[in-house]
C-alpha cells in the first residue's frame, strides 16, 4: 500500500550533519570541550559485594598535580536514581554518588581529579582500601528473599510503587492478564512448557560515556554530556548534588551511539562534584574498560512461558513469566521487564482466548543494567517467537501460516498492549511480501549442502512502541528569521539517527520550504523547550507531531499579522511558501516582510512552542527471514541472508530508516550468535574489551534486504510511528528457528555459540 505523497516527506533526504561528520569536522564532546580541564578517574571495587572498613588517601594527595581525592565521606548523603524517565520515575532511589557499601565489582570507590591523566592513574594506586568482604548475590535465581541483602539501607526509597521491596531484593513484582488461562491451557490440545534465556549485553556505542563540567559566569554548572536526556540528566544532578535545577545547563554535542545506554546518567554527577568541590572544569572520559564492566547493559531475562493451541494451529492462551536481572542498581528495572510481556503477547491477539503475564526484578550483585535498543522487548519476543516456531514444528505445520492465522491484525484492540486500539497495521502485508522477498516456499525446506554443512530458513515477527503514552513529552519551537527561514529548537538527542533531519523535513513539510531554510538546534535545556528525551521510539512520533503542530501555529500567527498590516480579516489571507497573499487584491506580504513587521511596534513573537503527549503508543510492525548455513561439524553458523519488511507508518526519511533497520538487525544478530556479558565465579566480569566481547562485523550479517510495507497512523505526524527500535527483536528468534531446523536442537538460551551448537547443548 502506498502512503499519501509529499514534497519533502518520505524523501531520502542527506542527513543535515553529514558533511560535518564525513570530514572529519569536531563535533563530538571530547573535540569541543575546552582545554585545560581536570581529569576526573574512577577507583573501583575489585568485590562484588563489599564495605569499605578504611580509605587512606593521603599518600594519593602528595603526587603532583593531584588537585583533589574525594571518597564516600565527602558526598552528600541523598539517594538517586540514575535512569532517564519521566518524574516521578519508577526506578528506585538506590544510589549514593560514592558509597561505603560496594555492590558490584566496579563500583566507584573513590573519585580522583588531577591535571593530567598520569598524575590521576598514579594517584590512584597510592589510595589504599581496606574492605570487608561480603557474601554476594550472583544468581538472580536465589536473590528474592536471599538472607544477603544488595540494598539493606534504611533510605531505599521508590517514587512509584512498582511492587518493590528492597528487603527482599525485588525492584518491582506484579501479576496481571485477561481471561481464565488455567482453564484455556486445560482445553488447549497442545500445551508447550518452556523456559528462554537471553543475556545481558553491552550497546558497544563507538564513542564511551563522557562528560565536561565547569562553571559558567553566572556560578551555575554546566553540563557538556554525550547524552540523550538533557533535561532528565538535569533532574538527576540537581538531586545528587543538592542544588536547585535551575543553577544547571545540560548540553549534548553530536553523540557517537547511544542504543539506550545514554539513557542513563552513567557518568555526568562524577565530573558534576568535583566541579562543585574544587571550582574548577572537569572531565571525566570512560575507557572501553570501564564501559563494559560499569556500564549500562542490556538486563539479563529468563522467560517462563506456557502456550496452549489447538490442533489446526488456534493459539489460545499464553502465560509469561518473566525474571529480570538488573544488578547492583535499579534502573529501568521495572519499566523494562513490563515489555517483555506487552511487546510480544499482543502480536497473537487475533486467536488468544486469554493470556497472563507476571515478572519479578530482582537486585544481585553484578553490573547494573540499563536500557538498550528494545528495551524488554527484545527478550520477551525471543521468547514467544520462539516457542511459536516450535509449536510449528510440534504440529508440522509452515510457521508463516500459525501466524498469518493468528496474528493481530488492524482494527483490533489489543488487552496484553494496555487495552489500546491496532489503529495501523501492515503486519499481515509484512509477512506476504517478505515472503516473497526471501523467496520462503523453496529456501524454508533443509538443505543438506555436503561435508557437514547445512542451510535453514526460520522467521518471526515482532512489534514495538511509538512513546511511553500518557506519560512522556515531546516539544517543538520554531521561529521565523528575517531572511524568510526558520530555526526549529528541539530538546530530543541526535544520536546518529537522523532526528535533526527528520524533524527539518517534517517543518520544511508544513512551511512549504525548502529542508535548507530550516535550522535546528538542540538539545540544551538553557534553551531547548521541554522534551523527555530520545528514547521509547518517541521522537519521530512523539516530538515530530510537536513540530506538525508548532508550525500550525506558527501559520496562523504569520497570517493574523498579515491580515493586521493589510487591513482585512484573517480569514480573508492565506499562507504560501513565499509569504501570506490576500487573494481577493493579490498583495503579498513577504516572509521577510513580516518577519521584519514583528520587529517593529509589534507585541507579536513569529514563533510557536507546543508540547506533545499521546494516549496511545502505535506499534510498528515487522517480519524478519534468516538464511543460514550450519556446519555440523564444528557448530559455526553464517548468516547468508536476511530479509525484513518493516511497516512505520509513513517512513519520514526511507535510507535513514533502512539504515536503522539494517543497523538493528545487525545489532540482533550478535545478540543471537556472539554477545554475552559474562562473570567469572568471583563475580567479576569476564569481557572487559572488544578482545573479549565479540561483535559482528560485516562479514558476520551476511545480505541484508530491507522494505517497508506503510500503514497510516491516524494520531501520528503524516501517518508516521516508530522505526529504531522494533529492528533488534527478529534475529534472535528466527536465528535460533534456523539453527533448529538445521540440527535438530532448540537452543533457548542465547548466545547459540559454536561450542553449543557442536555438542547438542541447548
Amino acid at each position: 500500500m502506498s502512503g499519501k505523497s509529499y514534497r519533502v516527506v518520505g524523501h531520502s533526504l542527506r542527513k543535515k550533519d553529514a558533511m560535518s561528520l564525513l570530514l572529519g569536522k569536531p563535533v563530538y564532546l571530547d573535540d569541543v570541550a575546552p582545554k585545560g580541564a581536570l581529569v576526573v578517574k574512577l577507583l573501583r571495587s575489585p568485590h562484588p559485594h563489599a564495605l569499605i572498613e578504611t580509605i587512606d588517601t593521603t599518600n594519593a594527595l602528595k603526587v603532583p598535580g593531584v588537585a583533589a581525592v574525594y571518597t564516600y565521606k565527602d558526598v552528600p548523603k541523598t539517594r538517586f536514581a540514575i535512569a532517564g524517565q519521566t518524574y516521578p520515575e519508577p526506578s528506585p532511589y538506590d544510589r549514593l554518588i560514592l558509597d561505603r557499601h560496594l555492590r558490584f565489582a566496579g563500583d566507584p570507590v573513590a573519585i580522583i581529579a588531577a591535571e593530567t591523566d598520569a598524575a590521576a592513574a598514579r594517584a590512584m594506586k597510592l589510595i589504599k582500601v581496606t574492605y570487608k568482604i561480603l557474601p554476594a548475590v550472583l544468581d538472580p535465581h536465589t536473590a528474592k528473599d536471599n538472607p544477603v541483602l544488595v540494598h539493606p539501607e534504611e533510605d531505599w526509597f521508590p517514587p512509584c510503587n512498582v511492587g518493590g521491596d528492597n528487603r527482599r531484593n525485588l525492584v518491582a513484582s506484579e501479576v496481571g492478564g485477561d481471561g481464565d488461562v488455567e482453564a484455556v491451557l486445560a482445553d488447549c490440545d497442545i500445551v508447550l512448557d518452556r523456559t528462554y534465556h537471553t543475556p545481558a549485553c553491552n550497546q558497544a556505542m563507538m564513542e564511551t560515556f563522557r562528560t565536561y563540567t565547569a562553571l559558567d559566569g553566572y556560578g551555575r554548572l554546566r553540563v557538556l554530556s554525550s547524552t540523550q536526556i538533557v533535561f532528565h540528566a538535569r533532574r538527576i544532578l540537581s538531586r545528587a548534588l543538592g542544588i536547585p535545577k535551575s543553577r544547571i545547563r545540560v548540553e549534548k554535542p553530536r553523540i557517537g551511539g547511544g542504543f539506550g545506554a545514554k539513557q542513563t546518567a552513567v557518568c555526568e554527577v562524577y565530573p558534576a562534584f568535583v566541579t562543585l568541590m574544587t571550582g574548577r572544569p572537569a572531565k571525566l572520559i570512560y575507557t572501553r574498560e570501564e564501559s563494559q564492566i560499569a556500564g549500562s547493559p542490556r538486563h539479563e531475562m529468563e522467560v517462563h512461558l506456557r502456550l496452549g493451541a489447538n490442533r489446526d494451529g488456534h493459539i489460545r492462551a499464553l502465560d509469561v513469566f518473566t525474571l529480570s536481572n538488573t544488578g547492583a542498581y535499579g534502573e529501568h528495572g521495572p519499566t523494562t521487564v513490563g515489555l517483555s510481556g506487552h511487546k510480544s503477547i499482543p502480536l497473537y491477539t487475533g486467536g488468544l482466548e486469554a493470556f497472563r503475564f507476571g515478572f519479578d526484578v530482582v537486585y544481585t550483585n553484578l553490573q547494573p543494567a540499563g536500557a538498550y535498543r528494545g528495551y524488554g522487548a527484545t527478550q520477551g519476543i525471543f521468547a514467544v517467537e520462539s516457542a511459536v516456531n516450535e509449536l510449528a514444528e510440534t504440529l508440522g505445520m509452515d510457521p508463516t501460516a500459525i501466524r498469518e492465522q493468528n496474528m493481530v491484525r488492524e482494527g483490533m484492540r489489543m488487552p496484553a498492549y494496555y487495552g489500546e486500539p491496532n489503529n495501523a497495521c501492515a503486519l499481515d502485508r509484512c509477512m506476504a511480501r517478505c515472503k516473497e522477498l526471501f523467496d520462503w516456499e523453496h529456501r524454508y525446506p533443509v538443505r543438506d549442502m555436503g561435508d557437514g554443512r547445512v542451510r535453514a530458513a526460520g522467521v518471526a515477527m515482532a512489534m514495538q512502541g511509538s512513546c511511553i503514552s500518557n506519560v512522556d513529552v515531546g516539544s517543538a519551537t520554531i521561529k521565523l528569521n528575517e531572511d524568510g527561514g526558520y530555526n526549529l529548537l528541539i530538546g530530543a538527542a541526535d544520536m546518529g539517527t537522523g532526528c535533526d533531519t527528520i524533524l527539518a523535513q517534517m517543518a520544511a513539510e508544513c512551511m512549504d520550504c525548502p529542508v535548507e531554510d530550516v535550522a535546528v538546534f538542540g538539545a540544551d535545556t538553557d534553551a531547548s523547550p521541554y522534551d523527555s528525551g530520545s528514547y521509547a521510539s518517541s521522537t519521530t512520533y512523539v516530538t515530530g507531531k510537536a513540530v506538525e503542530l508548532a508550525c500550525a501555529q506558527l501559520k496562523q500567527k504569520l497570517c493574523a499579522l498579515a491580515a493586521q498590516k493589510l487591513g482585512v480579516a484573517e480569514s480573508g489571507v492565506e499562507f504560501t511558501p513565499s509569504g501570506v497573499v490576500c487573494p481577493a487584491d493579490g498583495r503579498v506580504l513577504t516572509l521577510s516582510d513580516l518577519a521584519y513587521a514583528a520587529q517593529c511596534g509589534s507585541q507579536t513573537a513569529l514563533e510557536a512552542t507546543v508540547s506533545h503527549s499521546s494516549p496511545v503508543s502505535p506499534p510498528p510492525f515487522m517480519v524478519g527471514m534468516a538464511e543460514v548455513e550450519v556446519d555440523t561439524l564444528t557448530g559455526e553458523v553464517r548468516v547468508l541472508d536476511y530479509k525484513a519488511v518493516v511497516d512505520c507508518g509513513q517512513p519520514i526519511n526511507p535510507a535513514l530508516a533502512r539504515t536503522q533497520a539494517e543497523g538493528g538487525i545487525v545489532q540482533g544478530i550478535g545478540m543471537a550468535l556472539m554477545e554475552n556479558v559474562t562473570y567469572d565465579r568471583h563475580g567479576k566480569p569476564v569481557e572487559r574489551s572488544f578482545l573479549q566481547y565479540r561483535l559482528p562485523t560485516r562479514l558476520d550479517m551476511g545480505h541484508l534486504q530491507v522494505e517497508f510495507e506503510q500503514s497510516n497512523e491516524p494520531t501520528g505526524p503524516f501517518g508516521a510511528k516508530s522505526i529504531g527500535e522494533i529492528v533488534i527483536n527478529t534475529p534472535s528468534p528466527a536465528i535460533a528457528h534456523a539453527i533448529y531446523r538445521a540440527t535438530g536442537v532448540w537452543h533457548r538460551s542465547l548466545p547459540i555459540t559454536p561450542e553449543k551448537i557442536a555438542m547438542g547443548k541447548q
